[in-house]
């Protein structure tokens, strides 16, 4: 595998596709900001697809997205989180969610056919490990908190964590969580109360159940837009936002910066 110190960067460098599933305009300008910055993006490296907004267009509704064109020029793709549950009763989704998760899986045919370089961070772990055939259910939710994430033997000698000490913290917040990893895929991070905090398939897919494009401040702005979107028990607001606001992981960023190193 390539390390982040020995990437050369091209003269004229792709963008990443950033693919956005987020309705609420706050929410999701803040999210295109903080992996921008958190992970070191100049201007004109993140290209913003806003999924949810797309997928409500006439000609996508009737045709779909043409992802070969879509992923043509990109050097990678970064799916972030959701206010999605993909678990949750087909019956009790809404016609744009339903749209979003057969795009995802469409545009995930041909990440996978073309073995271009993904990360997904919490909403993109059950989204890619569903769709490589891993089970994805309600068994290690986790509420809104600042977590201990420990590095597997493989995790500690990937790449993509390189300067990520061996246990860390991290942000959680997510109602589904991977069960069984996907046929091949490899474990590197777990956690106590979930399992697969981080896996990778081939060389250039990853997935975290963590967010590592959260910093403090972000989470919060995130707990307060989503507060009524079952993150933490019913009257518990005022102890999630102190227990968040208690650490201010710095660790998991470095897998932005990471990515954009190995891959841009």
């Amino acid at each position: 595998m390539t390390t982040p110190t020995d990437a050369v960067p091209s003269p004229h460098p792709r963008p990443f596709l950033l693919v956005q599933t987020r309705p609420e305009d706050d929410a999701a300008a803040a999210e295109v900001e903080a992996v921008q910055r958190l992970g070191g993006y100049s201007e004109g490296r993140l290209r913003v697809l806003p999924l949810d907004r797309v997928v409500q267009r006439p000609d996508v509704a009737t045709h779909g997205l043409d992802w070969e064109a879509e992923l043509a020029d990109v050097v990678a793709v970064i799916l972030p989180g959701s206010p999605f549950t993909g678990t949750d009763p087909e019956e009790t989704k809404s016609p744009v969610q339903r749209a979003v998760e057969a795009e995802l899986g469409r545009m995930l045919d041909v990440v996978r056919r073309r073995d271009l370089p993904f990360l997904g961070c919490c909403y993109g772990v059950g989204t890619l490990g569903r769709h490589a055939g891993g089970v994805v259910d309600n068994a290690y939710g986790e509420s809104a908190a600042p977590v201990e994430v420990t590095l597997t033997d493989e995790g500690a000698a990937d790449p993509l964590l390189a300067g990520v000490p061996r246990t860390f913290a991290a942000y959680v917040g997510h109602k589904e969580a991977m069960s069984a990893l996907p046929p091949g895929a490899v474990l590197l991070a777990a956690g106590a109360d979930c399992p697969v905090q981080m896996f990778r398939l081939g060389t250039r897919q990853y997935a975290t159940q963590f967010h590592p494009e959260l910093d403090q401040a972000g989470i919060l702005e995130r707990l307060e837009i989503y507060r009524d979107h079952g993150y933490f028990a019913p009257g518990e607001y005022e102890p999630t936002v102190a227990g968040l606001a208690a650490v201010d992981p710095e660790h998991p960023r470095r897998i932005l910066a990471n990515f954009r190193t190995l891959f841009g």
